[in-house]
This record gives C-alpha cells, structure tokens and sequence, in this order.
C-alpha cells in the first residue's frame, strides 16, 4: 500500500469523518451518519482505495 492521500486531503477526511460520527452520535442523521468511519480511517491510513482505478494522488511521495 503506497501512500496516495496527501496533507490537506487527509485532514479534510478526518474533519468530515468526526462530523458525520458526531451527527450520528446525537441522533441527527441516523445511523448513515457512522459511515463516516471510512474517510477516518483512509485519512488515518493515508491510503484511500477508490484512488487506485483512477491514478489519483493527493500527496507529493510516491
């Protein structure tokens, strides 16, 4: 797994991630809400699957 995330990338992910988790949590948007989950833990990771088909990469190292 190389990294394909970058800086900005990655704490926009985590931002959303909390929100969504924190709306979930009081009961704002439901249980949909948890799914943020997933841009935590690519922004966690640095690596973000639906990147690969496309060749994306956010971050300067390869």
């Amino acid at each position: 797994m190389n990294r394909n995330v970058g800086g900005i990338d990655r704490i926009l992910r985590a931002v959303v991630g909390i929100a969504l988790i924190a709306l979930a949590a009081t009961g704002t948007v439901g249980m949909w809400g948890y799914i943020g989950v997933v841009p935590l833990v690519t922004a966690a990771l640095g690596w973000c699957p639906a990147y690969l088909p496309f060749g994306i990469k956010t971050c300067k190292t390869s």
